[in-house]
Formats: C-alpha cells, sequence, structure tokens
C-alpha cells in the first residue's frame, strides 16, 4: 500500500528543478568553455576578454531567465539555485520539505547537466570545465567577499521585483543585465558563482575542488544578510515563484506557505 506522506511529495517540482539546474549549468557552463577554453575561435573574433567576460554574463543570465519563463518555470518556480530556494524559505513562502526537496534536486541536476560537459574535451579541461575557482593573486577573503556580495545583489533585486506587483512579471529580465555586469566585473575574482549548485557540478567531474567552502559561504551569507535587508518586503511576495504567479500550480504554493512560514 502506497504511504500517505509519499503521494503528499510534490515530486513534480523536484524533477522540474532538477531539470532546469541542469540546463543552466550544461548551456551556460558550455558558454564559459566556448568563450575562455584553450583553441576556442571566440579569442581571435572578440580579442578582449573583458567583453566575453560581459557577453558570457549576460548570455548566462538570459539562459537562467529563458528557464524561469519556460515550463520549467511555470511547474516549480525556477529557482535553479539552492540560495534562491532558502530566500524563499526565509521568507516563509516554502516548507521544510519542499526546501529540502528543491535543494537536493538543484544539486543533483548540476551535477547531471555537468556530465555532458566532458564532451568539450580538451578545451573543457583547459578552464575546469567552468569550476569556480579564486583568482590568480587573489585571497580567500577577497573571493569570499565577492561571492557575499554578488550574490547580496542579485537576492536583492528578487526581492525587490518580486515584491511589487507593478514590477514583478519583469523579474526574470533582471538576470541578462545583472550577470553581464557581475561577470565582466567580477568573475576574476571568484569566477562568479552566486549559486553553489552551479559551483558543484563542475567541480565534480573536473577534480577542482580547491576553496570550494567560498562557494556555499558566500553566496548563503550573501543571502542571508539580503533577506534582513528585504524583511519588509517578505509579506508582499505572494508565491516562490520568479514567474507565472497566477498559474494553476501556485495552489500548492500558497498552501506551503500558509503552513511554512518559520
Amino acid at each position: 500500500m502506497e504511504n500517505s506522506n509519499s503521494r503528499n511529495i510534490p515530486w513534480a517540482l523536484f524533477v522540474s528543478e532538477l531539470i532546469g539546474t541542469a540546463l543552466l549549468v550544461l548551456i551556460g557552463l558550455s558558454l564559459v568553455i566556448l568563450m575562455f577554453g584553450t583553441g576556442t575561435p571566440m579569442a581571435r573574433l572578440i580579442p578582449s576578454e573583458d567583453l566575453r567576460r560581459l557577453i558570457t554574463g549576460f548570455l548566462f543570465g538570459t539562459t537562467g531567465a529563458s528557464i524561469a519563463l519556460s515550463p520549467v518555470g511555470k511547474v516549480s518556480g525556477a529557482h535553479i539555485n539552492p540560495v534562491v530556494t532558502l530566500a524563499f524559505r526565509l521568507m516563509g513562502k516554502l516548507d521544510l520539505q519542499t526546501t529540502f526537496g528543491y535543494v537536493a534536486a538543484q544539486l543533483t541536476g548540476a551535477v547531471v547537466g555537468s556530465s555532458p560537459l566532458l564532451l568539450w574535451g580538451a578545451m573543457g579541461r583547459s578552464v575546469a570545465f567552468g569550476a569556480t575557482l579564486p583568482g590568480s593573486g587573489v585571497t580567500l577573503s577577497t573571493a569570499l567577499l565577492g561571492e557575499v556580495i554578488t550574490t547580496f545583489t542579485m537576492v536583492s533585486l528578487l526581492a525587490v521585483f518580486l515584491g511589487f506587483r507593478n514590477i514583478r512579471t519583469f523579474t526574470p529580465a533582471i538576470f541578462p543585465p545583472l550577470y553581464a555586469i557581475m561577470v565582466w566585473a567580477e568573475a576574476p575574482i571568484s569566477g562568479t558563482s552566486t549559486n553553489p549548485a552551479r559551483s558543484l557540478g563542475p567541480a565534480v567531474i573536473s577534480g577542482k575542488w580547491e576553496s570550494w567552502w567560498i562557494y556555499w559561504i558566500g553566496p548563503m551569507a550573501g543571502m542571508f544578510l539580503a533577506v534582513l535587508a528585504c524583511s519588509f518586503l517578505a509579506k508582499r511576495i505572494e508565491v516562490a515563484k520568479l514567474y507565472y504567479f497566477d498559474s494553476d500550480s501556485d495552489r500548492l504554493f500558497r498552501r506551503t506557505n500558509a503552513s511554512g512560514s518559520p
């Protein structure tokens, strides 16, 4: 006989988050490899590394925005990042079971999405398949601070856009320009992760675990500070989604909101 608890587990949400995170990592890190891998033709087409970082960040952000607008976003809200899920949890928008399920799905999806990156071969290995690492000559404290600042900025902007109904539907549009600027300015410092899942996937397949803790502690600290700074907006955020705020499945989010406030 099927356990009643298993019937209540929102598997569709978790599968959707796994798929969304896998797509973000696969597409986003393929862009990193294409732009910066050894032997890439992009180095000849766009000699300026600054410009390539700007373009890469914009396209990475566009990938995340596209996932939010896709069926993935309609089903699960397209968090595709553990710190986004935990921010919604701290604001009382998700129950504990759903939070753990999302984070597990995101971490699993990141590893699944990173595995096909091995097909890039030597070009991918030359940049550790897009692994986030502190820049040359950058101290660990500086790299950590970079992750705190960039994640704080990202989560704060999410809270502001989601907190005001007249700009809420534009939430996915913040990602392309935001990541264009952050990757251009901050990638040489820490790699601009802002996402523990995004850092975990390429670390697993490349074996590059140097200073791995930065990409957990930094984003988590930045998220926590952003939630504190934007706590006045928590009641204005209705569902734990980045788009599709009024779809039928939102009823589940509203139920977990009602029962899952910390």
